[in-house]
């Protein structure tokens, strides 16, 4: 029971239960609940390192070749501990590839099913570490390209570039290889999902932004961004990176120049509730 109770709640995509259906008109079962372990197992790694470091961790949710750990971490944590998290998924491979030649050295399983675990195995790794979202791919791209790239931007890119690299494999696979109805029904859940993600861009940065406010983000270094005295908060918000502390220069017309911190613009926005403040005015407003 204690174990039980140490794991997360653990959920079935939609997606799922179709290729569950699909398996057992297919005569493909085995199959799939050999995917089905590999998948569940990749997860628990993630979910077991998030528990190293304390996350806040709601659940999981499986779907063929891959899941989802949800989490209350949002740019919260420094991004090491994101990049551990998301590695320690594709790190289980690696022990369950030893596993199953331990098992084949003893007999313990048909040679079909440690052929079977072993295929499946090195799929479902090299499917997760593909640069799209939300694979384990496309999480370490946004981590990298927001370590450089403000989080807005960074953000928009990952986006961007999942979709057409999804859009490119499809293309490529459709010329070279023979129909395999599951193959595009992965295709249409990868597109559906970085749709989901482009619309819930504006969302995903407000939550970055009052994470800053809230003082709840990681923070090893300063920042300073300049601006025109014109430029409106939500632009400067758009040049914050994460795990970095802001001071914004602002430069006026006669190339005088004020240093405003960004808890400013933060209490502006989202205490003063002022969206479409100009820079000047908050310089001008501080003591």
């Amino acid at each position: 029971m204690t174990v039980l109770k140490s794991l997360p709640p653990i959920h079935i995509h939609p997606i799922m239960i179709l290729f569950i259906l699909i398996s057992i008109i297919t005569g493909t079962f085995v199959q799939l609940l050999i995917i089905f372990t590999i998948v569940l197992l990749h997860e628990m790694g993630h979910y077991s390192m998030a528990r190293f470091f304390k996350w806040r961790i709601k659940g999981i949710v499986l779907w063929i070749f891959g899941g989802v750990m949800e989490t209350d971490e949002h740019t919260t944590k420094p991004s090491y501990e994101e990049v551990l998290v998301t590695l320690a998924g594709p790190f289980q491979h690696v022990l369950i590839y030893f596993l199953t030649l331990l098992a084949a050295s003893f007999d313990l399983f048909p040679h079909s099913i440690n052929e079977s675990i072993l295929y499946y195995n090195g799929v479902i790794l090299l499917f997760n570490l593909l640069p799209i979202w939300p694979l384990d791919g496309g999480k370490l791209l946004l981590i990298l390209l927001s370590i450089h790239w403000p989080y807005k931007r960074a953000h928009q890119l990952t986006v961007m570039f999942s979709t057409l690299a999804v859009v490119m494999l499809i293309i490529g696979y459709t010329l070279m290889a023979p129909f395999t109805l599951g193959v595009y029904v992965i295709a249409v859940f990868l597109l559906i999902e970085n749709h989901v993600e482009r619309k819930r861009h504006s969302y995903i940065f407000l939550r970055f932004l009052l994470n800053r406010y809230e003082n709840n983000g990681h923070i090893r270094g300063v920042s300073a961004i300049e601006v025109p005295s014109h430029s409106l908060v939500t632009d400067v918000f758009a040049l914050f990176k994460r795990e970095k502390r802001h001071q914004i220069y602002i430069v006026f017309p006669d190339q005088t120049r004020k240093m405003v911190d960004e808890t400013e613009c933060l209490r502006s926005y989202f205490y003063d509730k002022r969206h479409d403040r100009q820079m000047a005015d908050i310089a001008f407003h501080l003591p």
